[in-house]
């Protein structure tokens, strides 16, 4: 037995996706998003935060160390891979300053 059709047509079904995923977002419940209601932020969201924060700079550091790395030597001192270069230092000072926020 066939079931039966919610939406009219894929447009009507992403409509209403979207509107359920806004709903969720307003709520708190959208990954990142604020505080749920009723939850006062503090030290251990904060920490959390901050450890994935590290968490996914230090990844991005290492990536992008390797792609230069493996980048051919006249690329590392072209203009592109110096500008690249300079990138990675601001991303290691913005981790050293992260690990200064430790609590």
């Amino acid at each position: 037995m066939p079931r039966t059709r919610l939406y009219p047509n894929a447009a009507a079904r992403q409509a209403a996706y979207r509107q359920r995923l806004a709903g969720a977002a307003s709520l708190g419940k959208a990954p990142g998003g604020p505080s749920p209601p009723g939850h006062t932020p503090g030290y251990p969201r904060w920490k959390s935060l901050l450890r994935q924060s590290q968490t996914s700079l230090t990844i991005l550091r290492t990536e992008m160390e390797t792609y230069y790395e493996s980048r051919s030597e006249p690329w590392q001192e072209s203009e592109r891979g110096t500008a690249f270069l300079q990138r990675i230092e601001v991303l290691e000072a913005a981790c050293e300053a992260l690990e200064e926020l430790e609590w």
